[in-house]
This record gives C-alpha cells, sequence and structure tokens, in this order.
C-alpha cells in the first residue's frame, strides 16, 4: 500500500471501516465526479461488509427505469452510525459495482486549523489544487494557506489583460499572503492595489518587475497597505520617481533588498530616501539608472552590503559616498561610465570590507586606481578586470604585492597584460585559485607557459564570466 494512502473511518465512534483511497471509484471522473466530492460523496469499488450492518431500502421507482439498481443502507457496525449506501450488493458481484459512502459526517468534524496543517503538509502545486476541489470549506481553507502567488505572464497583451482582472478578486480570497509575483503585468487594475492596501499586512516580498503601468501613486497605496514588506522588485517600471520611492521607503521601515534597475525616473534624491529610511536596507540594485551620480549614497548604513550598478555615470564624489558605509562586501561596477571624463575609481581604497568588485569594461581604470584599491581592501577574494585597457605593468604588479587574499581573478581581453604583469601576478597573490585569461594579445605560450611551472595550482580558463559573485535569486528570495 502506498504511503499516499488515505485508511477511512467512522465518522461518529471512529470505527475502522477497512476502506482504503486506492479503493476509490474513478472511473467515471467528470462534473458528476466533482460534484459529489463537493456534496461530500467518495464511491468505492468494493467494500468489507463485515464492517457494516445492511438495510435494505425499497424503491417505488419503475424497474424498466435504466439507472435502477438495487440499495443498500450501509450503518457502522459498532455505533450504528449511517455511512452510506451499496448499490448491487452480492457476494458474485460486491467486487465489480460500486459502493459510495458518504463521508460528510466526518469532514464536519475536522476544524479548519486541522485541515489548514493537511494542507501545509501537501507538496506539490497539483495535490494543494485538488485539496482545494473537495468542497467550499477546503476551498476556503486552502486560500488561507496559500502563502504565494505568481502570475505567469504570457506575453499576450490581450491574455494577460484579462488575467489581470481576476488578480483582485483572488487576491481578497488569500488573505496571508507572504509573497506576491506580477511580473510582466503591464496593465495592472488600481482595484488591485487597492486590494492589496487592504489585506496586504502579511506581505513579506513584491515584485513588479516589468509592470510599466505602476505609478508614484501605486506605490503609495502599496506602502500604506504592505507595511512588512522586505523585499520589492520594481525592474523597470519607467513611471517611478523619487516622489514613489519616498512613499515607499516611509512606510515600509523593514525593506532589505530593493531592486530598482532601468527605472529611468530614479534620481539621486530617491536612492537617499531608501537608504535613510530603510536602516536594515542590505541590497540595491540600480543597474542602467543613468541619472544616478552617486551622492544619494552619502551616510549609508554599515548594514549596506550589496550593491548592483552596471552601466551607471558615478561622479568621483558619488564613488566616495557610494562606500561611505564601510559595510560594502559585494560591488558591481561593470562598464561604469563617468559624468566627468575623469577616473575617480580610486576612492573604492575606502572600502575596507570589500570582497567582490566587478569593473569588467571599465575605460576610464587607471594604473593609480588599481593601485589604490589592491592596497586599501585587503579583503578582495574575486575581481574582475576583463576589458580594462587602462591596466599596464605598474597595476598589474600591484595587484600582486597587495591582494594576498585574492581566489579569482579576470584578465580576459585586456590589451596592456603582457608576460611580465602575468610572472608580477605568479610572484605574488599566495590564494590564487583560478585566473580566466583569453584574448590577451601581449601573452606569449612561453609566458603561460613559466606561469604554469611557478603556479601549478592555478587555474587557468579560457571562459569570459559576465555575472559574479552570489546569485541575485537568492538575494531577493525569502528566507
Amino acid at each position: 500500500m502506498s504511503q499516499r494512502d488515505v485508511e477511512y473511518s467512522c465518522g461518529s465512534c471512529g470505527y475502522p471501516l477497512n476502506l482504503s483511497s486506492s479503493n476509490r471509484s474513478t472511473s467515471e471522473v467528470g462534473s458528476s465526479y466533482k460534484k459529489s466530492l463537493k456534496k461530500g460523496l467518495i464511491s468505492f469499488i468494493s467494500v468489507d461488509l463485515s464492517r457494516f450492518t445492511q438495510v435494505d431500502e425499497v424503491s417505488c421507482f419503475p424497474l424498466a427505469w435504466r439507472s435502477y439498481r438495487p440499495k443498500t443502507k450501509l450503518l457502522c457496525r459498532k455505533c450504528g452510525a449511517s455511512i452510506g449506501y451499496g448499490y448491487g450488493l452480492s457476494k458474485s458481484n460486491m467486487e465489480r459495482e460500486t459502493i459510495d459512502v458518504s463521508l460528510e459526517n466526518s469532514i464536519s468534524y475536522l476544524s479548519d486549523d486541522c485541515l489548514l496543517s493537511i494542507f501545509n503538509k501537501l507538496e506539490s502545486e497539483s495535490e494543494r489544487s485538488a485539496f482545494g476541489l473537495t468542497c467550499k470549506n477546503w476551498f476556503k481553507v486552502r486560500n488561507l494557506g496559500r502563502k504565494s502567488l505568481t502570475f505567469h505572464c504570457s506575453f499576450n497583451p490581450t491574455i494577460d489583460k484579462e488575467h489581470a482582472k481576476c488578480i483582485p478578486k483572488i487576491l481578497a480570497h488569500s488573505p496571508c499572503l507572504n509573497r506576491i509575483s506580477l511580473a510582466g503585468l503591464t496593465e495592472l487594475p488600481e482595484s488591485a492595489l487597492s486590494t492589496l492596501r487592504m489585506s496586504g499586512s502579511s506581505l513579506k516580498s513584491l515584485s513588479f518587475y516589468c509592470c510599466s503601468g505602476i505609478t508614484d501613486d501605486g506605490l503609495a497605496q502599496v506602502a500604506i497597505g504592505c507595511p512588512n514588506l522586505v523585499v520589492v522588485e520594481l525592474q523597470s517600471c519607467f513611471n517611478i520617481t523619487y516622489v514613489g520611492l519616498g512613499s515607499l521607503s516611509k512606510g515600509c521601515h523593514a525593506l532589505k533588498s530593493v531592486n530598482i534597475g532601468s527605472c529611468m525616473g530614479i534620481s539621486d534624491q530617491g536612492v537617499s530616501a531608501i537608504l535613510s529610511n530603510c536602516s536594515n536596507i542590505c541590497t540595491l540594485i540600480i543597474t542602467g539608472c543613468r541619472r544616478l551620480s552617486g551622492v544619494g549614497f552619502r551616510g549609508c548604513s554599515s548594514s549596506f552590503c550589496y550593491l548592483e550598478a552596471e552601466s551607471c555615470m558615478f561622479s568621483p564624489d558619488g564613488l566616495l559616498d557610494v562606500v561611505s558605509g564601510s559595510g560594502l562586501k559585494y560591488l558591481n561596477l561593470h562598464k561604469l561610465g563617468s559624468s566627468t571624463g575623469l577616473d575617480g575609481l580610486g576612492n573604492l581604497a575606502f572600502a575596507k570590507s570589500l570582497c567582490i568588485l566587478n569593473l569588467r569594461m571599465c575605460r576610464y581604470l587607471t594604473d593609480d586606481s588599481v593601485t589604490a584599491i589592491a592596497s586599501g581592501c585587503p579583503l578582495l577574494e574575486e575581481w574582475n578586470l576583463a576589458v580594462c585597457h587602462g591596466v599596464h605593468l605598474p597595476g598589474w604588479s600591484a595587484i600582486g604585492l597587495y591582494c594576498n587574499k585574492l581566489r579569482v581573478l579576470h584578465v580576459n581581453r585586456c590589451r596592456h597584460i603582457c608576460d611580465q604583469s602575468l610572472l608580477a601576478l605568479g610572484n605574488g597573490c599566495p590564494r590564487l585559485e583560478v585566473l580566466h585569461i583569453n584574448g590577451c594579445a601581449k601573452i606569449t605560450n612561453n609566458g603561460l607557459a613559466l606561469f604554469t611551472i611557478s603556479r601549478p595550482h592555478v587555474n587557468l580558463r579560457v571562459d569570459e564570466v559576465l555575472s559574479i559573485g552570489p546569485s541575485i535569486e537568492n538575494l531577493f528570495r525569502l528566507h
């Protein structure tokens, strides 16, 4: 017998009826079968007659009716409570005929807390959906037990618009949600946000990824109704400005992770509002926000440790403000632009806790900045300098001299790394484990051979990695 089989007992006295879910009759699954389930009726292929007292019932229906079958009332042999009916019961055909047993009384004895405990033990989504189809009460319990809601975008605006109309009703019936993802829903109805305002107190994670219809007013409603939010994703919400972020940060002080990447209307004032009003903030994604200079990070707390700022346009003073909180451990400045055309990356030397640094394709990076970072960030473990053409021998030598904890280094397609630079790295960096190197025109086969001889335990890899550090999905997942 499967571990998932259910044994049924009398709802009045608990007497075992020797009925198993594996013996249920599902041969006629359809609309009538679902209706019987809602009424609390379950059909079995066979029955152990020793567990029941039989009472024959006389029917007044004409025998000519095709649907007529002799019916026998089945009572619990121990307490006499009515269990259900058997049709066509006899020793010869009892294994073939269907027996309908009413479990309505048994179901009614189960409290909502008990049903909710059962529901929470179901693992697959199909099992949880089937649970809710049993009856109205179980459907209500399923809604109470639902913790997560994800909208699956079809990339068809017409279909998505129709689906969006159902969201307010679903939210109203699911008051205990702690995570909602409405990613890709470009036309979110205002009624959905109103529902969140009324019943969002349990919500911890909310994703409006690519919801271009979200405005500052919508965020203000979210801030009022969802004060316990910890994770918010607003990437590519083009109508959001510093006003909306101000409302969100004032209403949701528990925020820890915020994604406002590609929000073109965001300014330094919006970033400042998040960092000043949310003291627990630790993760911020501002990729593609080219209006930011970085000054909004001034005075950020020591809990702020993860920043994705790819393709941003920070000023030298802004870079100094980015590291002003002294708690930064991961920093991605891939393809950083400069509003002044000057190299201000040397200011990153003040990030004493920095462990992972991505400076891939930073055009303005110079040897002086590399030296400052290498000497000022003693905890660096991974550094991506791929396609940084401004780094020459002095910069590579500084890395070898100061980066004693560096384990992974990326130098793919760097024009000015040569055999002598590779030798300097080999003579230093005592904990180096992986070196990503390919497309370096000044590196010869002899240079690679000498490096391999001097550092046989370093893994030379030719793949070019675009993203390093912890997974963004993990950072925005509720724990």
